[in-house]
C-alpha cells in the first residue's frame, strides 16, 4: 500500500508544484519527441506528471484502483516493475507514434500497463465503467476505456496520448501474460 500512496504523493507535491509555485516546472518534466534527446529524463518524469485537475483526478483514481489489484496479485517489486516499465514503453510509444513537437505528460501510460496485466491476470472480475452503468468483466471494461478515449482523441482532437495508453497497455498485457502462464504452469491454479 505504501507503494500507491507513494506514487500518488509524488504526483500531487508535483502538480502542486505547476499549478501554484512554478508553472515552467512543465516544461522541465514533460515529454517533447523532438526534445528527448537533450532531455532524456522526461521519458521518465512525464509519467509522474499532470497540469490540469481532472487529469490528475482520473489517473490517480484508475491507478488506486489497478495498482491496489496487482499490489496484492503480484507483490510490489513486480508492482513496481509493471508501473515503470508501462510509463516508459508509453513514453517512448508516442516518441515514435505521436506528434514530434508536442509535449505529452500523465501517468496513463504506466496506469494502462496496470490495467493491461489485470485484465490478462483476472479477465472475468466484474468492474462498472464510467459512462456505461453495466458489470461487465475488467478485460472488456479496460478495452472499452482505450477504444473509446482513442476515437474520442482522434474524431475530437482531445490532445490526449493514446499512443502512450496504446503501448502502456500491451506492455501491461504482455506481462500479465507473462505472470499468468508462469502461474498456471507452476501451480496449476485457475
Amino acid at each position: 500500500m505504501e507503494s500507491i500512496y507513494a506514487i500518488i504523493l509524488v504526483n500531487i507535491l508535483i502538480f502542486i508544484g505547476i499549478n501554484y509555485i512554478n508553472p515552467e516546472i512543465l516544461t522541465l518534466l514533460a515529454l517533447s519527441p523532438s526534445d528527448v534527446w537533450r532531455h532524456p529524463w522526461t521519458i521518465i518524469t512525464s509519467m509522474f506528471t499532470h497540469y490540469k485537475f481532472t487529469h490528475i483526478l482520473f489517473n490517480m483514481w484508475a491507478f488506486y484502483f489497478f495498482g491496489n489489484s496487482i499490489l496484492r496479485i503480484l507483490g510490489v517489486w513486480r508492482f513496481w516493475l509493471i508501473y515503470m516499465m508501462g510509463g516508459i514503453i508509453g513514453s517512448l510509444a508516442y516518441i515514435l507514434l505521436g506528434s514530434p513537437n508536442v509535449y505529452v505528460y500523465g501517468a496513463s501510460g504506466a496506469v494502462f500497463a496496470l490495467g493491461g496485466a489485470l485484465a490478462v491476470l483476472r479477465p472475468q472480475a466484474k468492474i462498472v465503467f464510467f459512462p456505461i452503468p453495466v458489470p461487465m468483466p475488467l478485460w472488456v471494461g479496460v478495452l472499452v476505456n482505450f477504444t473509446i478515449m482513442t476515437i474520442l482523441t482522434i474524431v475530437l482532437n482531445l490532445g490526449i496520448a493514446w499512443e502512450a495508453h496504446l503501448g502502456g497497455l500491451l506492455i501491461g498485457a504482455v506481462v500479465g501474460w507473462f505472470y499468468r502462464r508462469r502461474s498456471f504452469n507452476s501451480y496449476r491454479w485457475n
